[in-house]
């Protein structure tokens, strides 16, 4: 395995004797510990700019739990794979199962989550507006992974419903959240793209119950140039604090394009914040006034006050279902990224003006409640997502198309963005998946990457590790 340094640009922290204070605490920086191959031939096609195993909204297709890695991706042949390792390990062992990707849309990904009431791995697959597919392992499989045999036999029938529950026949964006007290909760769109509302069901060890939809696709939008009356609201993601607070970082969909400059762009607009402290039950805006109650008549919308933290009209091409992260005292960190207006007021080719021009942000709530904005110096390259993790110091890292990470230290205020690693010997094609789980237990930034192809022609899919500060 490769093992290098790249780039580091902080110091690492004094050793301290027993007694005393640390000397300093460190900066962010990023040591390859080296990298394994999942797949040499992963399905490839492109669609939606961005590959099926590999759009960085996926929560988790790479996860973490109890000394144990786990990935999910399709194969050439389009068969839905999970596989595990022990943690830091070489060597991966799959199970196929019985599902195939049922078309060529690089939105219908491998979402996982673990229920720790009953210690099941659970999956949804291939689920882009229309259904899913959903399958669970038996109990106790995430407890005691080293005694229980990784074969098909742990994993039960591939369902089009959550053993029983339907939920709804539009279904897209499966995104699963374990609660402080171990349910499992799936985060899920009803709807389509600009007419869509999020929803949430839950599982308490046994059963799967929906809590109901939480947003509203009604009530009318204005810009400038025009109004919409239907759209969706986006999620950067959906996570639990520390402390047991439910974040949601999110832009509005509108349907209707005449609220662009331009029928080019993109008509995402508006960076919002909601959280709630009753497990998703109801949800408030950053001033802490409820504004919608789950599967309740008044709902999350857009014609809702205190919602935008970051404003933004439909001009400038702002990128939906980015990133956010929490840090180690609750407080809440996203990512964003547009075309800034020094580059003009209005973006007319969505994918070229993002590649020229986009540049992503570093938005987050600081001790005092004040919500601040970093714009990171690394021009994205890309019309792509970037992700956002934290270490245990709290210093934060962008993971940029390509593989490429940037640094920022909280003892800065996070000023100081720096490029940590260029990724310029991945050769990967563009969005990254990262295990969000895996920082926390052995300070390791992992994520997954498919290698650039062409057309169709399959290409080897890949697990890289980098250690952070300790």
């Amino acid at each position: 395995m490769r093992r290098r340094t790249v780039l580091a640009t902080a110091l690492a922290a004094a050793v301290a004797a027993p007694g005393t204070a640390r000397a300093a605490t460190p900066g962010p920086s990023v040591t390859e510990r080296g990298s394994t191959r999942l797949d040499a031939q992963a399905v490839y096609f492109v669609s939606y700019d961005g590959l099926v195993n590999n759009n960085s909204f996926q929560k988790n297709g790479l996860l973490t739990y109890k000394g144990y890695q786990y990935a999910v991706w399709y194969t050439a042949t389009r068969n839905a794979v999970v596989a595990r390792r022990v943690l830091g390990g070489s060597t991966w062992s799959t199970v196929t199962l019985s599902h195939q990707l049922k078309s060529d849309d690089s939105h219908n990904v491998i979402s996982m989550g673990v229920s720790k009431a009953d210690g099941r791995l659970h999956l949804n697959m291939d689920s882009h507006s229309n259904g899913y597919f959903y399958v669970k392992s038996v109990a106790g499989l995430m407890d005691t992974p080293a005694s229980t045999a990784w074969t098909s036999s742990v994993f039960g029938a591939v369902q089009t419903s959550l053993d029983g529950l339907a939920l709804t026949s539009q279904f897209t964006y499966p995104q699963f959240i374990a609660t402080p007290e171990g349910r499992l909760q799936l985060s899920y769109r009803a709807g389509i793209s600009g007419n869509g509302r999020n929803a949430l069901a839950e599982y308490d060890g046994s059963t799967w119950a929906a809590l109901g939809e939480w947003t509203s696709s009604t009530g009318t939008y204005t810009s400038e140039h025009g109004s919409s009356t239907a759209r969706n609201m986006y999620l950067h993601g959906i996570d639990y604090d520390v402390n047991g607070r439910l974040h949601a970082f999110f832009t509005w969909r509108e349907q209707n394009a005449a609220v662009m400059c331009n029928s080019g762009g993109i008509t995402n607009h508006d960076t919002g914040y909601v959280y709630s402290t009753d497990r998703g039950r109801t949800w408030r805006n950053d001033a802490g006034t409820v504004v919608g109650t789950t599967g309740g008549s008044d709902t999350v919308a857009v014609t809702d006050s205190g919602l935008v933290v970051d404003p933004l009209n439909p001009d400038h091409s702002l990128m939906n279902q980015e990133s956010q992260f929490t840090d180690s005292a609750g407080l809440p960190h996203a990512i964003i990224s547009y075309v800034p207006g020094r580059f003009g007021q209005c973006t007319t080719d969505y994918v070229a003006d993002r590649t020229a021009s986009g540049r992503a942000f570093h938005v987050r709530k600081n001790a005092a409640g004040t919500w601040q904005k970093t714009e990171i110096p690394v021009p994205l390259n890309s019309s792509q997502r970037t992700k956002l993790v934290l270490d245990r110091y709290d210093n934060a890292y962008a993971v940029f198309p390509y593989g490429r990470i940037a640094g920022a230290s909280k003892a800065s205020g996070y000023t100081d963005w720096a490029l940590l690693y260029d990724g310029s010997d991945l050769n990967a094609f563009g969005e990254v998946v990262i295990d969000e789980t895996r920082i926390a237990q052995d300070g390791v930034l992992s994520f997954m990457y498919q290698e650039k192809s062409t057309g169709t022609t399959p290409s080897a899919l890949h697990v890289v590790d980098f250690a952070l500060p300790v």
